[in-house]
């Protein structure tokens, strides 16, 4: 047992000092080795049994400086980051009115060249009529990137998608998310900029993106809207770590539904996001009207309503418009 620990302590040691480590290449490289090389030899000492407590313990000083160094390194609202997070929405909250500061609604003329457009609006809770689940599919059913839409009177949507903060020059890598590269990011749009970018521009891979109302009391969303508002408040004030497990679009929505007491309980189907509409209409949560959840998905489907409506001021009329 402990020769496990010790491995998979050294193991991610390693990673974490390679990957997030100075910003030096050479540097990053040497510490790591030269914890891998201390991890081997404790490894190596502990089955021998020669030296085994003299080479365990230089090797805990070793791994507790890395925790150390682990434990200082923090996040920060102050980099030089790519336009389409560039800027921090935040929200002031009176009474029944909500106003939204930095909505993203950017011009798009390809995934990579757009316009950028931000923009404030303020919303009434009382006219919150619902709350939609969006997944968007690029490799296979098993992987989504899941976000919610507000619905307000009048046809008016508010999306929330929880995503990875990127600075220039740094693209995602999902083992980079579990060691501390990326910001927590709340990417507050339009529906128009976050679900058109999927339907309409993404090529490489291209999304397939699906719709789904889920079932809602007006006390239920008016709480889970004002989390969300609180939790994109709290990431102004003080900035936090994505992480690609433990804080990441799937599960950060079912840590912000616990203000709701029915939520559903944890399952291997909120990591494995692309399964998360399936297991809302499994446990009754969407508002589907009994009908079998393949024909749910299907009706679901918008790409084809986006594509041929284009990006207009309708557009969050018309891609849920099976007509």
């Amino acid at each position: 047992m402990l020769t496990i620990v010790l491995a998979l302590a050294g193991a991610w040691g390693v990673l974490a000092l390679s990957i997030s480590g100075p910003s030096s290449e050479t540097l990053r490289t040497t510490l790591a080795a030269g914890f891998g090389l201390a991890t081997l030899a404790a490894l190596t000492a502990l089955l021998l049994g020669r030296h085994r407590w003299r080479a365990l313990a230089t090797w805990l000083v070793l791994f507790l400086g890395v925790l150390a160094w682990w434990g200082n390194l923090q996040p920060s609202n102050q980099r030089d980051w790519l336009p389409n997070v560039a800027k921090l929405p935040w929200a002031s909250v009176d009474g029944d009115i909500v106003t939204v500061h930095n909505i993203r609604n950017f011009s798009y003329r390809t995934e990579t060249d757009f316009t950028p457009a931000w923009y404030d609006k303020s919303y009434d809770l009382r006219q919150l009529e619902g709350i939609d689940i969006v997944a968007s599919y690029w490799m296979g059913p098993d992987i989504a990137h899941v976000f919610v839409s507000f619905a307000f009177a009048g046809g008016e949507h508010l999306a929330m998608s929880i995503e990875t903060r990127t600075e220039k020059g740094e693209g995602y890598s999902t083992v980079k998310g579990f060691f501390r590269q990326y910001e927590l990011y709340y990417v507050v749009a339009d529906e128009r900029d976050v679900i058109g970018l999927r339907t309409n521009f993404r090529r490489d891979p291209p999304e397939d993106v699906y719709v789904y109302r889920v079932k809602s009391t007006p006390e239920g969303r008016r709480r889970f809207f004002l989390e969300y508002i609180s939790q994109i408040n709290g990431l102004k004030d003080k900035p936090q770590f994505y992480n690609s497990l433990t804080t990441n679009c799937t599960t950060n929505i079912w840590v912000n539904s616990r203000v709701n007491p029915a939520r559903l309980p944890i399952s291997w189907k909120i990591l494995a996001s692309g399964h998360v509409p399936e297991y809302m209409a499994e446990n009754g949560r969407l508002d589907d009207g009994g009908r079998p959840f393949a024909d749910v998905q299907q009706a679901a489907h918008i790409n084809a309503r986006a594509q041929a409506a284009g990006i207009v001021a309708d557009f969050s009329q018309r891609i849920r418009n099976p007509k």
